[in-house]
């Protein structure tokens, strides 16, 4: 799998498996509705007071899994990533909220008065430092007979 095809992931998943870890290194994932806001990064919004958002102020560095859980078995496509997380600044949020509202159905988009002061969400944003993708056992691609991990 090339670049191209986890620019493709990407596009077309609308959530992640956004994995965190506490101050004493105790993992969590969640799953997250998100938004590419360049190529670099994603964003999502959140209650600061859910468990991973605490966990992101506690601990930033986060991975990142992006699927398509509805395809066959032994079909599946994924991209993984290392990366950092943090709230967005201010002047950053409308940009966040288009992405995130071009993905979202007619009725249900985000406005400024969801997030905080106003509302009760959070933008955040993860800086994707690291990618990798699943390169399935015996393929062209592996000389391994099992799924791999490969970073790109």
């Amino acid at each position: 799998m090339s670049a191209l095809s986890v620019d493709g992931i990407l596009g077309s998943i609308r959530y992640l498996v956004l994995g965190t870890a506490d101050a004493d290194g105790n993992p969590w994932t969640s799953p997250v509705f998100f938004a590419l806001l360049d190529r670099e990064r994603v964003c999502w919004v959140s209650s600061p007071q859910s468990r991973h958002s605490r966990n992101i102020a506690e601990h930033p560095a986060i991975a990142i899994t992006v699927f398509d859980s509805t395809v066959a078995v032994g079909s599946a496509e994924a991209a993984y990533f290392d990366a950092t997380a943090a709230a967005l600044p201010q002047d950053e949020v409308p940009g966040a909220l288009a992405a995130l509202n071009a993905r979202l159905p007619a009725g249900k988009e985000l406005d400024t008065e969801d997030l905080e002061p106003a509302g009760p969400l959070v933008a955040y944003a993860a800086t994707l430092r690291r990618r990798y993708v699943l390169v399935r056992g015996g393929s062209t691609e592996s000389t391994h007979a099992f799924d791999t991990t490969v970073e790109i």
